[in-house]
């Protein structure tokens, strides 16, 4: 059962990274790059590091999906000036 989810968790890990990769679009990358951090999370959390996974899911998932948007926006709005 665990492996199962063990590799359910690998193949999500897998996409969402190649995902961030390939996408064209900022915003799209930023959102892809917040799913992959929480993957990354869940993933702590399995192998029973519960505060790798907090740290993991407040600063990976939390705070740099907000600042990754915050600077998005303001290139969108400084080109938006030119």
């Amino acid at each position: 059962m665990i492996l199962e989810i063990g590799f359910i968790l690998l193949i999500f890990l897998v996409v969402t990274a190649a995902g961030a990769i390939i996408v064209k679009d900022l915003i799209s990358a930023v959102i892809i790059f917040s799913a992959y951090s929480f993957f990354m999370a869940v993933t702590f959390a399995q192998l029973n590091a519960p505060d790798v996974a907090l740290t993991e899911a407040a600063v990976g998932a939390g705070i740099t999906t907000v600042l990754f948007i915050i600077a998005v926006y303001r290139i969108v709005k400084r080109k938006a000036k030119d």
